[in-house]
């Protein structure tokens, strides 16, 4: 009978160990799955997303404030469309700017939200009008060395 119950213990504890295995992967991978909070969905156009990707996190002051939830090419601006699902604890006025950040030099791309000063409020189905896009370091590099070459043939 002790057997059984050694044999119980631990089939208990490694059911426990896989759970939280599961919970943490969730959470690294940015899946949210469980305690999902009321949102509202907004959009921004951006010329160039750059890396974006969806469920990069959308930020205002260093905060989580959302998730991209979708990029689309909109085949009559010939723009991305960017869709942000926000937390509804968090309410932006509507002429808030929105642009697309990295964090650090090479790290992940995220959408950061810097708030304005309009009277009326995002909300449900609305669109961002101002909109940075993404620095690519491929053409600030090209940029760069076409400055530089054109300031060396000035001489």
């Amino acid at each position: 009978m002790q057997r059984a119950t050694l044999d119980l213990w631990v089939g208990l504890f490694v059911m426990t160990g896989i759970g939280a295995l599961m919970v943490l992967s969730l959470k690294v991978g940015n899946l949210n799955t469980y305690g999902v909070a009321d949102s509202y969905v907004i959009q921004g156009n951006f010329e160039n997303i750059g890396g974006l990707k969806i469920r990069a996190p959308v930020k205002s002051a260093g905060v989580v404030v959302g998730r991209v939830t979708a990029i689309q090419f909109s085949t009559q601006t010939y723009d991305a469309v960017v869709t942000m699902n926000i937390d509804s604890r968090f309410q932006f006025p509507k002429d808030t700017f929105a642009s697309i950040l990295t964090a650090g030099l090479l790290g992940e791309q995220y959408i950061g939200l810097a708030a304005g000063g309009d009277e009326g409020m995002l909300k449900e189905g609305d669109t961002i009008m101002k909109t940075n896009s993404a620095m690519v370091l491929e053409e600030m590099i090209g940029r760069f060395l076409f400055d530089k070459a054109s300031e060396d043939n000035a001489f």
